[in-house]
């Protein structure tokens, strides 16, 4: 495989047991889980460790996650990108959190905010969710978010058009894979990233590029869930320029941070 520059930008680290996503059993260390990323040709990843929180009291776990994103960063700087999270139903704890990290560490990446695991599901352009996102735009972060519901994703872009936004995910769906292409290539401030399903649909990247352009579309693995390889193997497979691959692998992403 040709080397080409690859930044990962859906990576949930694994930092300890209640970090780690793996389907079937611990992932290992997080040297473990770097060596594997560079081993498949991945240089950086970047994303936020996700944790299940059911009915938080107050933003006290959610600010811990970042605090071990941080703390992942300082350790291994040259390969971990961090993001952080925010939480809907905290709105000025979660506006502040973003002043703290942005403004005081330097992060430039919100998530993946992933709604149903920590207890706010779609809830991305409510008001409160706005008055977070406006934060975000004043600290030039961007944010990349789980959401299903396309209904909620164009509200968000409307609402906010110039808040940086990566959808996770393109779907294993025929119809619901068009589906979010298509509002990726409707808002300008919306892209998409390739990670979960989708990738083994060949022709996905080809068709992503062609109909929402090749500006639009940003490299993503999910590991530890997913497997890594599948993902940079995949990219290569398909039919690309040289220009667009490295759109894909590092170019947008190094645009929107």
């Amino acid at each position: 495989m040709k080397n080409y520059h690859i930044i990962d930008c859906h990576f949930h680290p694994a930092i300890d047991r209640a970090t780690d996503t793996g389907w079937f059993g611990p992932v290992g260390s997080i040297r473990k889980q770097i060596e594997t990323l560079k081993r498949v040709g991945i240089s950086k990843a970047c994303g936020a460790p996700i944790e299940k929180i059911q009915k938080p009291k107050s933003f006290a776990r959610i600010r811990a996650l970042n605090d071990k994103a941080l703390a992942l960063r300082d350790r291994y700087p040259d390969f971990y990108i961090p993001g952080i999270h925010i939480h809907p139903k905290f709105p000025d704890e979660s506006c502040r959190e973003i002043e703290r990290c942005c403004r005081g560490e330097g992060v430039r990446w919100i998530g993946e905010l992933v709604g149903y695991w920590m207890d706010y599901g779609n809830d991305f352009a409510t008001r409160d969710a706005i008055q977070i996102f406006r934060t975000a735009i004043e600290n030039d972060a961007a944010v990349n978010f789980h959401c299903q519901d396309l209904k909620v994703v164009e509200k968000l872009c409307k609402s906010l058009p110039k808040l940086k936004l990566v959808l996770a995910h393109p779907s294993s769906s025929r119809i619901e894979l068009l589906d979010r292409i298509k509002i990726v290539s409707k808002f300008k401030n919306l892209h998409l990233d390739i990670s979960g399903s989708g990738i083994d649909r060949f022709g996905i990247l080809r068709k992503a590029i062609d109909t929402a352009g090749a500006d639009k579309i940003l490299f993503g693995t999910d590991y530890p869930i997913n497997n890594p390889a599948v993902y940079t193997h995949g990219a290569m497979l398909e039919d690309l320029s040289e220009k667009e691959r490295k759109l894909l692998f590092c170019g947008n992403f190094q645009r929107l941070c």
